[in-house]
């Protein structure tokens, strides 16, 4: 039986397309948080993907698995549902340290494991044995331990079908990771390949930062419309090249006016604030952008994003929220691939 001190879950590489050929099992790539769950004896250990413990976050989880005979060591995604989504915001309010939020939130919004490999169960160590076994070993485990908590990820072997996955679930897929099927689990290697989806945004330009080592412009401030013509801060591009930077400078400070955003704004209150926040220069809302974008959360692009290019034929008011892709819906991903 495998320790229960964290292991580095085995990771996945970036790549544009697809690997061809045999060899490959093809999965949905769950946007959650990774999680390694150990179960020996009575205890039941949750391992995020940084080796800090989730069990005190997610004790709906541990209790379920607790419930469960023997040892095992289980590798998965934590997700929880919101309505027709996954929400990943509903995953961060869970790190919190007051306990009775996490047992009132854990209540209201019950978390699910969604489950992707094995690497130990039944008195057997599997994580040395090739990805078809521990695959097989999964399946065992969860079709003899049924739980409203834990969900098994779909797989295919054919690349087109994966193929299908990316183009044909919308907005319900982050992307698809591919696994080779002889390899046994690597920790801490990145011996997965994944491929994400492509979104992109016209988004108005509603203010900016200088550089924090220069008097040019670091990073645009990107703003998008509500149905009552509000403009709201939803993120940020900085992939500004330096050749280009003295001449936007000197454009955007000339379209420098309050109030920049007239909905949300950078510096209110919310989980993405730093200190900088409030460093920004508000601009008339004149500059269109189109960037790329990977996730959105609670109507906010989750990480930076890639500036595409400049839209001059893009008038502003026509940069609105609809935009958007909601975050991943479980129903559409089952009915995809199940009809796949």
């Amino acid at each position: 039986m495998a320790d229960p001190a964290p292991l580095e879950p085995m990771e996945a590489k970036l790549a544009a397309e697809l690997p061809e050929g045999p060899g490959w099992q093809f999965e949905p790539k769950w946007d959650g948080f990774r999680c390694l769950a150990v179960k020996q004896g009575d205890a039941v250990l949750l391992w995020s993907k940084s080796g800090k413990p989730l069990a005190r976050y997610f004790p709906e989880v541990a209790a379920a698995l607790a419930g469960l005979p023997g040892d095992f060591v289980l590798d998965g995604e934590l997700l929880i549902p919101v309505g027709p989504t996954l929400s990943f915001g509903a995953l961060q309010l869970r790190l919190h340290p007051a306990e009775s939020r996490i047992r009132r939130l854990s209540a209201e919004t019950p978390a699910r494991l969604m489950l992707f490999d094995c690497l130990a169960a039944e008195g057997e160590t599997l994580a040395d044995r090739p990805l078809s076994g521990r695959r097989a070993a999964l399946e065992r485990f969860h079709a003899r331990h049924r739980s409203p908590t834990l969900r098994l990820s779909p797989v295919t072997d054919d690349p087109a079908v994966a193929r299908r996955w990316l183009g044909g679930t919308g907005s319900a897929l982050d992307g698809v990771v591919a696994k080779p099927l002889a390899e046994p689990y690597r920790p801490g290697e990145r011996a997965m390949v994944k491929v994400k989806r492509l979104r992109t945004a016209d988004c108005v330009v509603g203010g900016f930062r200088y550089a924090s080592a220069a008097q040019e412009v670091g990073s645009l401030l990107l703003g998008l419309y509500d149905d009552a013509g509000l403009l709201h801060h939803v993120g940020f591009t900085s992939g500004i090249p330096a050749a280009e930077r003295p001449e936007l400078t000197a454009r955007l400070e000339a379209l420098v006016e309050a109030p920049g955003f007239t909905g949300d704004a950078p510096g209110g209150p919310s989980r993405w604030s730093t200190e900088r926040s409030a460093q920004w220069q508000p601009l008339r809302p004149q500059l269109v952008v189109e960037v790329r974008y990977d996730q959105i959360t609670d109507r906010r692009f989750r990480h930076g994003t890639a500036l595409l290019r400049w839209r001059p034929d893009k008038a502003p008011r026509q940069c609105g929220f609809d935009q958007l892709e909601e975050e991943a819906r479980p129903a559409v991903v089952e009915a995809a691939i199940g009809g796949a």
